[in-house]
């Protein structure tokens, strides 16, 4: 880990006004397919009741939520080896190794506890410190998504990437 200041948790339903928080920063609306201005009773609602499959967990510095990652193992049958990963890190804290400790943890849960082979996300191709950081832990780019989404009035093109795990 680059910070050993950084722990990293489960994320709990508490957690909401800081997760929403992190997801309402410009950086975080710009890298990711989150709206701008997400609302407070909505992030409550989504950690109160994640759905099937999801392991959030979050990344703390001090006793304050910093960044968030999801991994969502897909649980139809012939795609039960793949997971799907997200992550949002606080704007302060980017650059910070945060990225790279909750990778870390996530990663761990799905080689070592849900034996998850194939582990997918999609990330734009402006966003190089977001493809470092997963090409650094073993992620390769599948393939371009050509306007892939609206961002900021113009459409962004995006990497599809995995990593596999070889057994």
């Amino acid at each position: 880990m680059d910070n050993p200041s950084i722990t990293i948790r489960r994320t709990e339903p508490g957690d909401y006004e800081a997760v929403r928080q992190i997801f309402a920063s410009p950086s975080v609306v710009a890298g990711t397919l989150q709206m701008p201005f997400p609302s407070v009773e909505g992030w409550r609602k989504r950690l109160a009741n994640p759905p099937e499959g999801l392991i959030s967990l979050v990344a703390c510095a001090d006793g304050e939520v910093i960044g968030q990652t999801g991994l969502t193992y897909i649980t139809r049958p012939r795609r039960r080896h793949v997971g799907q990963l997200g992550m949002a890190v606080r704007e302060d804290w980017q650059g910070k190794g945060v990225g790279s400790a909750l990778m870390a943890a996530v990663l761990e849960i799905a080689d070592n506890w849900l034996n998850l082979t194939r582990l997918e996300l999609t990330v734009y191709t402006t966003n190089d410190p977001a493809v470092r950081l997963y090409q650094k832990f073993g992620f390769v780019v599948e393939g371009t998504l050509t306007q892939y989404a609206f961002c900021d009035g113009a459409y962004a093109d995006a990497y599809t990437m995995a990593r596999l795990k070889r057994g």
